[in-house]
């Protein structure tokens, strides 16, 4: 169960070597005296290493193996947590390549999958396991590149639009049940998954999302962007008219 600081004592990361998923992990073991840390991700050096780390800072590591393309997997890796699970974290996806995305079947096939269908049957298996417990959250991170489709990358745009839709959703079926959903919507952050691209405006870091992410699932909030002023921004670039929006560097 989560202390009276909300604090948990059981984390899942499901995509446990994602640079976001392990960064809230560091950040709440600076505040639990005793932390358990599900780290689900395919087995190799990365999970290895990831799984290494946690424990060299005083978490109780577990590792389980979790392919986000093995749907049929998901329920029973969300089962075989024998703990409680307070806190879980959904940080799996695939950028994908832009171009070749809209050109090649299999590639837009594998982004679809990874990321929305993959992220969906993850998340009923979460909320079954909430319902049971009666308590939970699952933070689910997306990205402000669902908000608005973009010429430069709308086929993982899409992807995020229908995952975010999905858990925003999920977050008001649990409310009845004493489970929460908290949706994350970075903009550009500087982590293994985007490095070599061009940075964008407002770019921020793996740290200071697990930061906002932490502060907020405290707090009880639903939806958070971050950096905070992306949902400004976002909220404008929602409303640009198409015709000025197609001609704008994004």
């Amino acid at each position: 169960m989560m202390n009276a600081l909300g604090t948990p004592s059981c984390l899942l990361l499901v995509g446990g070597t994602s640079d976001i998923a392990l960064a809230i992990a560091r950040r709440y073991r600076q505040e639990a005296t005793a932390l358990t840390v599900v780290v689900a991700a395919r087995p190799g050096a990365r999970r290895d290493a990831a799984a290494a780390e946690l424990a060299g800072l005083g978490c109780t590591v577990e590792t389980r193996d979790f392919d986000a393309l093995d749907t049929g997997a998901h329920a029973a890796l969300v089962e075989s947590v024998e703990q409680d699970i307070d806190v879980a974290v959904v940080a799996f996806g695939l950028l994908g390549d832009p171009e070749r995305a809209w050109t090649d079947l299999d590639h837009a096939r594998e982004l679809a999958a990874v990321n929305y269908l993959g992220a969906v049957t993850v998340g009923v298996a979460l909320a079954a396991r909430v319902k049971e417990q009666r308590h939970g959250v699952i933070v689910a991170l997306s990205s402000v590149a669902g908000e608005r489709p973009r010429r430069s990358n709308f086929v993982y745009g899409s992807t995020k639009a229908g995952m975010d839709s999905f858990y925003t959703g999920l977050g008001e079926a649990l409310r009845e049940v004493g489970g929460r959903v908290l949706v994350v919507r970075p903009g550009f952050v500087r982590s293994k998954m985007t490095e070599g691209l061009d940075e964008a405006p407002l770019a921020t870091t793996p740290e200071a999302v697990a930061d906002a992410v932490v502060e907020a699932v405290r707090s009880g909030r639903e939806q958070i962007w971050v950096p905070g002023t992306m949902r400004v921004v976002m909220s404008g670039l929602r409303h640009v008219p198409r015709v000025i929006f197609r001609r704008l560097p994004i």
